[in-house]
């Protein structure tokens, strides 16, 4: 016990001097604990959220020097906070505390259950907190949003700038040779946010047994060297899951986008702890103030933007704010005692999530995380190595080994009442990912955890009242229509048959109506949600923005987010929402230029 004290007495100092170097890296930047700091008040953009879609906005306007941008993030900095640092960890960030938003949600599908579901309160969002995935999508998805906003701006070809810009393709840590692993004709490597491959082994019985199933049902499950190609269907053969990663540290909007070269730029400043709670009418039909505040009872600031306001708040929070701002259904918003000024009834409507289940099973190898997730004096072992070694171990890479993706067949049974709702026959219905251990502490045993998903659930966000501190009414619809029942229990399907393949088969034992069961006791939505302030065609009567972002019938206001794309991809919400954002930044640009 007193050594594991020692040890721990140890991390703790090395820590401290990691917090230490990193603030004092940030000593001259432009990022400000309150407003009171602030040492100007005329900006021409005022950008609200710090995630993945503000970071990138105030980073590429502030590339104009004459343009000022002030960016408010509702959270603190995670600057020297381990959790937020080592990829491993973000096993941590996956339940309530101070650096998140603490919403719940429910679903009559789910049993009515009461559901935790994080969302980043902290500089970077979801960028800090999430599982550090890299994935596009199909290119069906995004000629989708082409087709359904009229802007072919938003289809896969002209978009490839974009993912460029963002992406700067990295050698993983360990520097192992990646031939054969990745196609780096689909990859960007002068962007500014790392991606790279996995810079720690995987057990070669764990890639072996992929392969083995890649090369027994290939039909069912087709290798694919690299889904980020547009073409996401198929398997990985071995752990070359594409990560949000720097030389073993987590790439996220903060650490990249605010960067020590660019939070250095005279013309950003950036203030955390404030959180926007209205944005006021300037002018008739012109919205340029926000208000914000740092706490529910502190004293509501304004300030007012020279040439707009940019809402990156998020799929959530976006809709909130605009419903408190006057922004939505009129006879909603007077149900709420908030006076109508917009008529934009689609607010909060056409949200659009992954739902997932976790499968956990025992395995008989002790070759997987588990004893890291529950042993602290390894934990803090490896957190010496990873700080020693700068990134190397198993703490610098994301707890995702594998991905799988896959098509429900055309002839199946729920498409004779039910139109398909993916984007094209190249579109995926189904994902999965392999996991070695389980993210849940138990006191024993060895585990691969197989979350199997469904990509296409929809539901709405209301206010539970005209406070804006109080949290949004979530509600995913999960569950709720016979394609979603059928859907995410044919994933269950299909991932306990990828697991049992070239072995004696382990059936399912399980009924249809037991699986569905199982879901609705088990399943959740998970963290890639979008479509509550969607795009549509200019002059369209549905929907809240025009294909360039701007705010339907107002002036002055846009925004650059999730909640803008009228369907979820098939990829992961992060990715797109950098791409979203570096083609807005152009939009805004134009507009001011």
């Amino acid at each position: 016990m007193e050594a594991a004290a020692a040890q721990g007495d140890v991390m703790r100092l090395k820590l401290t001097i990691l917090l230490q170097l990193t603030l004092s890296r940030l000593g001259n930047a432009a990022i400000y604990n309150s407003f009171e700091d602030l040492p100007i008040e005329d900006f021409d953009f005022i950008i609200i959220g710090g995630g993945a879609g503000g970071n990138v906005v105030a980073n590429r306007l502030t590339e104009n020097p004459a343009f000022s941008v002030l960016l408010l993030e509702a959270g603190p900095s995670p600057a020297g906070l381990i959790n937020y640092t080592a990829p491993f960890f973000s096993i941590y960030l996956r339940q309530p505390g101070p650096f998140d938003w603490n919403y719940t949600l429910t679903s009559s599908g789910l049993n009515d259950r009461v559901i935790t579901y994080p969302r980043g309160r902290i500089l970077g969002g979801c960028t800090s907190i999430n599982g550090l995935g890299y994935l596009r999508g199909s290119q069906e998805d995004f000629n989708r949003y082409a087709s359904v906003s009229g802007d072919l701006g938003w289809g896969w070809d002209a978009l490839q700038p974009y993912f460029r810009k963002n992406e700067r393709w990295t050698r993983p840590t360990d520097n192992h040779k990646q031939s054969g692993q990745f196609n780096p004709i689909y990859h960007g490597f002068h962007g500014i946010n790392a991606v790279s491959l996995s810079g720690f082994p995987v057990p070669v019985e764990l890639n072996d047994r992929v392969a083995e199933t890649i090369q027994e049902l290939g039909n069912d499950f087709p290798f694919n060297e690299d889904p980020n190609s547009g073409f996401p269907v198929g398997t990985y053969q071995e752990a070359w899951a594409q990560s949000n990663i720097k030389h073993g540290f987590r790439s996220s909007s903060f650490t990249s986008y605010l960067a020590e070269e660019f939070i250095a730029r005279p013309n950003l400043h950036v203030v955390l702890n404030a959180q926007a709670t209205r944005i006021l009418q300037t002018e008739p039909m012109s919205f340029r103030t926000v208000e914000f505040a740092s706490a529910r009872n502190a004293p509501r600031q304004t300030l007012t933007a020279y040439k707009e306001v940019i809402i990156a708040a998020g799929s959530l929070e976006t809709p909130k704010l605009l419903m408190n701002s006057g922004i939505g259904d009129p006879d909603y918003l007077s149900s709420m005692n908030i006076t109508p000024l917009v008529s934009l009834p689609d607010v909060g409507k056409n949200l659009s999530v992954h739902i997932a289940v976790s499968l956990v099973y025992n395995v008989n190898t002790t070759r997987t995380f588990d004893e890291i997730v529950r042993n602290a004096t390894l934990r803090d072992a490896l957190t010496e190595r990873w700080l020693d070694t700068n990134g190397t171990g198993p703490l610098g890479i994301p707890y995702i080994s594998h991905v799988v993706t896959k098509r429900l067949p055309s002839d199946a049974a729920i498409f004779q009442n039910t139109t398909d709702p993916a984007a094209g026959p190249n579109s995926p219905h189904l994902h999965t990912t392999i996991q070695n251990g389980d993210i849940n502490v138990t006191p024993s045993g060895f585990y691969l955890s197989l979350p199997a998903t469904l990509l296409t659930p929809r539901g709405t966000i209301q206010l539970t009242s005209n406070a804006p501190f109080d949290p949004p009414l979530i509600d995913m619809a999960s569950l709720t229509t016979p394609f979603d029942i059928f859907g995410l229990r044919e994933a269950v399907k299909m991932t306990h048959r990828f697991l049992s393949a070239h072995s004696v088969p382990s059936p399912l034992n399980a009924s249809n109506t037991e699986i569905e069961t199982y879901l609705r006791q088990n399943a959740a939505p998970n963290g890639h949600v979008v479509g509550t302030a969607s795009m549509a065609p200019v002059g369209a009567s549905w929907g809240v923005v025009d294909p360039d972002l701007r705010v339907k019938g107002v002036k002055g206001l846009r925004i650059v987010d999730a909640s803008v794309l009228p369907y979820v991809p098939t990829g992961y919400t992060m990715t797109t929402t950098y791409m979203i954002a570096e083609r807005g930044s152009d939009l805004i640009k134009a507009a001011w230029d």
